[in-house]
C-alpha cells in the first residue's frame, strides 16, 4: 500500500499512524494507492498518477468525501480485499483560443465553460458535428461525466447519471436563452463542440477539473479513450449507492 495524504490536519495525524501500522511503499511500488483526504484531494491524486493504472481506495479525512470511504485504521487490508470496484472514465478536453494557441486536458468530474465578464456567454453547441444549440445565451455551460453529475452539474440543476450508466450530461449554466432549454442526456461515446460567438466582446474561460484555460475561441470534449480510473468502496458504501441517494434528498 501507498499512502497520500492532504495537508489537513486530520489526514497528516492519519497518515503516520497508517504507516506505523503497516508501513509504506512508494506509488511506483505500490498494488494499491490509500488517499486520505476529501474529494479535492482524491481528484489531484487520480490526475497525477493516471499512468500508474492503479486501484485506489479513499478514507475521508477532508469537508467532502462523496468519492471516499469511512476512515478506520483496524483491518486496512481486509478492507481493500473486500472493496467494490468502480471504474471512471474521465472526459478528454481539446480547445483553442483566439490566439491560435491549442491546449489539452483530463477531467474526472466535468468540463466547464463559464463567461469572463459581466457579458453573457453566446455559445453554438454541436454534438457530432451537427449543431443543436445555434445560440446558447447563459453564463457558461458544462459536460459532466456520470460520477461529476453531482458535483458542479447538480447544483446548476442538471440531472444525476448513475454510475455504470454509458452517457454525458451536458447542462446549461443560468441559461437566459432558449429559455426552456435544461440541457441534455448524451450518448458516451459523442463529440460535444463549443464555438464561443463574439470572442472578443464575450470571453469564456474553460476548466477541465482545475486546469483553467481563457479567452477561448473553442472548446470539444469526448470520453477519454485509453485512460479508466479504479476507485474502491467499502460494498456498504459504494459510490453507485450514493449517487442513487442524492436523487432522493430533499
Amino acid at each position: 500500500m501507498a499512502f497520500l495524504a492532504s495537508e489537513h490536519e486530520g489526514s497528516v495525524a492519519a497518515l503516520a499512524a497508517l504507516e506505523a501500522r503497516y508501513g509504506s511503499v512508494s506509488p511506483r511500488e505500490a498494488d494499491v494507492l490509500v488517499v486520505l483526504g476529501g474529494d479535492g484531494f482524491m481528484l489531484h491524486i487520480l490526475h497525477e498518477h493516471a499512468d500508474l493504472a492503479l486501484p485506489v481506495f479513499g478514507m475521508r479525512l477532508g469537508d467532502v468525501g462523496f468519492l471516499m470511504n469511512r476512515h478506520a485504521i483496524e483491518d486496512l487490508p481486509e478492507r481493500i480485499s473486500a472493496a467494490r470496484t468502480v471504474e471512471l472514465n474521465p472526459l478528454h478536453l481539446q480547445a483553442g483560443d483566439r490566439d491560435g494557441r491549442r491546449f489539452s486536458a483530463v477531467a474526472i468530474n466535468e468540463v466547464s465553460l463559464l463567461r469572463q465578464t459581466n457579458q453573457a456567454a453566446h455559445l453554438r453547441i454541436l454534438v457530432n458535428d451537427r449543431e443543436r444549440v445555434a445560440r446558447l445565451v447563459a453564463d457558461g455551460a458544462l459536460v459532466a461525466t456520470p460520477a461529476g453529475s453531482t458535483a458542479y452539474n447538480l447544483s446548476a440543476h442538471g440531472p444525476i447519471l448513475p454510475l455504470g450508466t454509458e452517457a454525458l450530461v451536458l447542462t446549461p449554466i443560468s441559461p437566459f436563452r432558449p429559455r426552456r432549454w435544461q440541457g441534455a442526456i448524451l450518448p458516451a461515446s459523442v463529440v460535444v463542440r463549443f464555438e464561443i460567438l463574439q470572442p472578443e466582446r464575450r470571453p469564456v474561460s474553460v476548466t477541465a477539473d482545475y486546469d483553467e484555460f481563457r479567452d477561448i475561441a473553442w472548446v470539444e470534449v469526448r470520453q477519454h479513450d485509453t485512460i479508466r480510473h479504479r476507485l474502491l468502496f467499502d460494498p456498504e458504501h459504494s459510490l453507485e449507492e450514493r449517487i442513487l441517494n442524492e436523487q432522493f434528498l430533499a
